[in-house]
């Protein structure tokens, strides 16, 4: 390992390191533009130049490799006179604008030109001009900015997967852009704006919003998909304005997909902020006094065995816990947190987990994708197959629908019948994985498919004390915690399909729906029905009783990701109105009920479902689960698999709130924004 000295300190550094990573580790802090620690090395910014004695001229850290013997100076008069000099350089072009700047109070160069800037400019010639160029809805340009760092460029070609950006022209004519111009077509675009370190890429939906220091900072979890991307909440007041990514190498590293960062102006629309009750065929605004008291004399009028309860994708454990003893109380064994009607069994915990876990990914070498489409499912996860793919002795393969991946992908085929054509490919990796997604198992044959992909991980040895390569990649926030909670069918109890086939046949008298817009609710016949959220979306709709809710970024909650990672969301501004936490609810609605549930705030219901299910007290930890017998063998229909996920940026109630969301989803379907667009948009449809 190379030993370098640097300022008077010798520091020891891995195999290929560079000079500026050796400086680091020396805890010395070397300006750079260009360089990204997950980005290739461009050495084009030279503001990291550094003195090498024995060079004869200044060096790019960023750019050198760190070799034995090496004395490197960072704070000599050669290297401030060079930096100084790039700067200069930098800013020779670099127009006055900061005070209308997004980008201000956060930008790099601001901070740099404060060490190494003048006071006064030499430069004589008018400044260039560069026409902003159209990247959709989402990145603002203002191209006048930009340095040529080409960190986007790197990061739409490595990361992204999507090789939309480039330069064009060389010298004073060179320019950054989409060749053709175009709106962005990735999943992950919004992190441009991060990357950049000037204030050329900035957010648009933000634009002009606010500045950094006015605005409190929250650390949270995503709750649109079932990754869990660590994010950081900025509120002012008691709005919502801007989502940013928050590091964690196990999950998201230092990026967010575009639904989790934009989506958010959703959260102050179409929003349930005051109870409401259906009178002669219309919703009529009451009291919570009210509201309570006509779901719990209908509860205490209907038998348990005739009331139902459905959880949705948005729901934390805490509520679901509070509604299934709420239920449990009144005998109903009719509850199910599946509402697309996946055929998971909650009985073995590794037959329904990400059990690899998405760093995990980093260490296969063979990929089966059954039923799935990670871009529009997991854009986090998705991205890190691409990361793996760069790494040489990769192999992926899909079976369902062509896919457009950002990655090479082998097609076995639409349906059942190719899962086990790559079964020696399987067996000859070293550490084998499958994923298997929602469209495989949300079918009537999704049990015997479970069951299959179960046999074909125990053939092909992903099932090792040392590696379990066998995964489930979900689309719901809520739906690994309600399966760890047992959020199912009690005995005799009904599952989503049964509760509406029974609400048709006059079996169900009473739903209670959590949250829950992705059932059919045209199915509900006669049911009286409760829905609890905060969206008026499909539920509202139907619904006969409104309670409403608390969204993900208004309350302190535990979600678990589709690795049964359990991590705590917090509350970054309160409820709009009347409106309540879900919990809050649920003890308010079984005091009525004459059924109380045994806690009376947050940390005795924590405490709780803790002790009943100790997995979720495991915070941001993966607990491994055992293996076991699951799935159930039968006859399985040849026909293709559906994805779930036809439109990535509205499959829940607050995307679907969302203008932002609207606009990008009217762009990638190639209408005019402001059209209507008809189909299908959410999750499953």
């Amino acid at each position: 390992m190379p030993k370098l000295t640097v300022n008077g300190i010798e520091v020891e550094t891995p195999p290929g390191a560079t000079v500026l990573q050796a400086c680091q580790m020396a805890g010395v802090e070397v300006p750079h533009f260009c360089f990204h620690e997950r980005l290739a090395i461009a050495g084009n910014c030279r503001m990291c130049l550094v003195e090498q004695e024995k060079a004869s001229k200044p060096v790019a850290s960023c750019a050198m490799p760190a070799a034995d013997g090496m004395v490197i100076h960072t704070d000599s008069d050669k290297a401030k006179k060079a930096r100084k000099g790039v700067m200069e350089f930098l800013l020779i072009n670099h127009p006055l604008d900061c005070p209308i700047c997004d980008q201000g109070g956060e930008c790099d160069l601001q901070d740099q030109a404060m060490a190494y800037g003048f006071d006064r400019g030499r430069f004589e010639e008018n400044k260039r001009a560069v026409k902003d160029k159209e990247l959709g809805p989402l990145v603002k340009t203002s191209m006048n900015r930009c340095i040529h760092c080409t960190r986007c460029i790197r990061f739409a070609t490595e990361i992204a997967g999507v090789e939309e950006m480039g330069a064009t022209g060389r010298g004073e004519s060179m320019e950054i852009g989409t060749y053709v111009e175009k709106a962005l077509t990735s999943e992950l675009s919004g992190n441009l704006v991060d990357v950049c370190p000037v204030g050329a890429l900035t957010s648009k939906p933000f634009a002009f919003v606010a500045r950094p220091w006015e605005m409190k900072k929250i650390e949270s979890v995503d709750a649109l998909d079932a990754v869990g991307s660590n994010i950081r909440i900025d509120a002012r007041g008691s709005q919502v304005l801007r989502v940013l990514p928050r590091l964690n190498e196990d999950i998201n590293e230092e990026w967010i997909s575009d639904k989790t960062r934009f989506a958010i102006d959703g959260l102050s629309r179409r929003r349930l902020d005051r109870p409401f009750i259906r009178k002669d065929g219309k919703l009529v605004e009451v009291s919570w006094q009210d509201a309570l008291e006509t779901v719990a004399s209908m509860m205490k009028r209907i038998p348990g065995e005739r009331m139902a309860a459905v959880a949705g994708d948005l729901v934390d454990v805490e509520a679901m816990y509070a509604l299934k003893a709420l239920m449990g109380s009144f005998g109903s064994g009719n509850i199910d947190c599946r509402p697309v009607g996946v055929a998971l069994d909650p009985s073995v915990r590794a037959g329904y987990l990400f059990n690899t876990t998405i760093a995990g990914i980093e260490q296969a070498d063979a990929c089966l994708l059954v039923g799935t489409n990670p871009r529009y499912e997991a854009a986090l996860v998705n991205a890190r197959i691409r990361k793996r793919y760069l790494k040489t002795g990769f192999k992926v393969a899909a079976v369902g629908p062509k896919l457009d991946a950002t990655f090479p992908v082998e097609q076995l085929g639409e349906g059942p019948e190719a899962i086990d054509r790559w079964t020696e490919t399987l067996k000859a990796a070293k550490n084998p994985m499958v994923i298997i997604g929602q469209g495989a198992l949300a079918r009537p044959d999704g049990a015997a498919i479970l069951a299959r992909v179960r046999k074909l991980a125990e053939e092909t040895g992903m099932i090792r004390e040392d590696w379990n390569g066998f995964n489930v990649l979900h689309t719901a926030a809520a739906q690994v915690g309600g399966l760890d909670l047992g959020f199912v069918p009690g005995k005799g109890g009904r599952d989503t399909a049964a509760i509406l086939k029974g609400c048709e046949a006059g079996e169900i008298e009473l739903v209670y729906l959590l949250g829950a817009d992705e059932i059919d609710t045209s199915r509900l016949g006669k049911a009286f029905v409760v829905y609890q959220g905060h969206h008026g979306d499909a539920g509202a709709k139907r619904a006969d009783v409104i309670l409403p809710g608390a969204a993900y970024t208004e309350k302190d909650a535990i979600y678990v990701n589709t690795e049964g990672r359990p991590q705590l969301a917090r509350r970054a501004v309160f409820p709009p109105g009347d409106a309540r936490e879900d919990w809050k609810i649920l003890r308010a609605l079984s005091d009525m009920a004459g059924k109380k549930l045994p806690f009376d705030s947050l940390p005795q219901l924590r405490k709780q479902i803790v002790e009943a299910h100790p997995v979720i007290g495991a915070v941001d930890a993966v607990t491994p689960a055992a293996w076991g017998n699951f799935g159930k063998e039968g006859p399985v229909d040849p026909a293709a698999f559906v994805y779930p996920i036809e439109d990535f940026y509205r499959t829940d109630a607050i995307g679907r709130a969302s203008p932002t969301m609207a606009e990008c989803a009217a762009v990638k379907a190639g209408v005019a924004p402001g059209t209507p667009m008809g189909g299908k948009t959410g999750t499953h449809g």
